[in-house]
């Protein structure tokens, strides 16, 4: 039984998990959320959230929580036109939280909103990995189909080669020709 898909969810759910999906960024080959987009989430300040993390610092370990180096930074920026540090943007470069860091953030930051918005990241989190197996598994099989199919493609052309032997004129069967022949009558 799936725990995290217990009951129906409604519909501001549906739309809060549309959200955290589409915020979800793989970083240093893991997904995560940015310190602003789980800060929003969960209803309070950027700031407000690192101060949790340094003040709980021990609760987030490397896979949990990380912070951006400036190339990082830079080409997410490129892709989702946050605005530069030093120009009226961030002063410090962001956090990225995994789907345990995400988790422990709810806990440290200990209001109603952030734990019921947990759950809802928790899913995002979820749903995204169930789609990346959906996919592994859908590749698997055409791969599988595609060696099926590389092997009947072979006997495909062995028999069409076989009947167009068989249906050219001059074709020759045991020493005779086959068809019609107007010829010999």
């Amino acid at each position: 039984m799936d725990l995290l898909w217990s009951g129906p969810m409604t519909k501001s759910e549906a739309i809060a998990l549309d959200q955290v999906q589409s915020r979800i960024f793989v970083l240093r080959g893991h997904r995560v959320l940015l310190d602003t987009d789980l800060a929003a989430f969960y209803g309070v300040p950027t700031k407000s959230l690192n101060r949790a993390l340094n003040r709980n610092a021990n609760r987030f370990p490397e896979d949990f929580c990380f912070q951006l180096t400036n190339e990082e930074f830079t080409n997410l920026k490129y892709q989702i036109g946050t605005s530069s540090l030093g120009h009226g943007g961030r002063r410090k470069l962001p956090f990225a939280f995994t789907e345990h860091g995400a988790l422990m953030a709810a806990t440290v930051l200990n209001s109603p909103h952030a734990v019921l918005m947990s759950i809802v990241v928790v899913r995002a989190f979820f749903a995204l990995r169930r789609m990346i197996l959906d996919h592994k598994a859908l590749a698997s099989k055409l791969a599988e189909m595609d060696t099926r199919i590389g092997a009947h493609d072979e006997q495909l052309v062995e028999i069409i080669e076989a009947i167009r032997r068989l249906t050219t004129p001059d074709g020759l069967i045991h020493g005779r020709k086959i068809g019609f022949n107007p010829g010999n009558q």
